[in-house]
């Protein structure tokens, strides 16, 4: 009996069962509850360390030309704006200097207009006077030959082809403004008519050109020679 249950007990195998671990750095054992505990906390840290290293390196992937942030979009917009919108801002004293610079060749611009225009109608007027006058000079040299034919015509001596040249002769001065005057009858002027005889007469009322001895010419409005006349007074 007794070697029976020796064999027995021999036979059966005695397990130890330790569920403590080992600890790598220090060697000690931990039971699996602390070792557990210690995966939990160690899980989040390692987490971390890895969220942070991906927005590490998403930064240093982020390209240099990138789109900014809305609040630094926000504000490189409003910058330009607040420039513009400031009176004492380096636009706003620009944008002065060109609206002065601008009112300033704007009056130089018609000051030149108008001294141009000043000078045109003084060319304009000095050329017509020059006009004037060398016309005038010529009908001047003419005015013998139309004394001659007022002299023709009232002896009737003026008569046939002579007489139709002279009245194209003074239809053709006529064109240049020249008109004659000076006749019987007419009212005293001293201003177009030159007295080279006085009388008193009781036929006039007032002073009158009893006698032409010389017609007058007008050239337009110009006095280009006055007429002689015989005047008589009232009595």
């Amino acid at each position: 009996m007794t070697s029976a249950r020796d064999d027995g007990q021999a036979a059966e195998r005695v397990v130890i069962r330790d569920k403590r671990k080992i600890d790598p750095s220090g060697g000690k054992a931990k039971d699996a509850e602390t070792a557990a505990s210690d995966q939990t906390d160690e899980a989040p840290a390692e987490a971390t360390k890895d969220s942070a290293a991906t927005d590490n390196a998403k930064k240093e992937r982020k390209p240099s030309h990138a789109a900014p942030e809305p609040d630094e979009a926000a504000a490189a917009t409003d910058k330009p704006a607040a420039d513009k919108a400031e009176p004492g801002g380096p636009l706003g004293a620009e944008l002065e200097a060109l609206r002065a610079d601008l009112e300033e060749r704007t009056r130089d611009l018609q000051r030149v207009t108008a001294e141009y225009a000043n000078y045109r109608k003084r060319v304009d007027r000095d050329r017509g006077v020059q006009a004037e006058q060398a016309t005038g000079l010529v009908i001047s040299a003419l005015l013998p030959v139309l004394d001659d034919l007022d002299r023709a015509r009232e002896h009737g001596d003026l008569v046939g082809p002579f007489a139709a040249v002279s009245e194209q002769l003074v239809a053709a001065l006529g064109k240049f403004g020249l008109t004659a005057f000076g006749e019987k009858g007419d009212p005293f002027d001293p201003t177009r008519h030159e007295a080279v005889a006085h009388r008193t007469s009781s036929e006039v009322t007032e002073p009158t050109c009893v006698e032409v001895m010389r017609r007058g010419y007008l050239l337009g409005d110009r006095l280009l020679r006055a007429a002689l006349v015989a005047v008589a007074d009232p009595e």
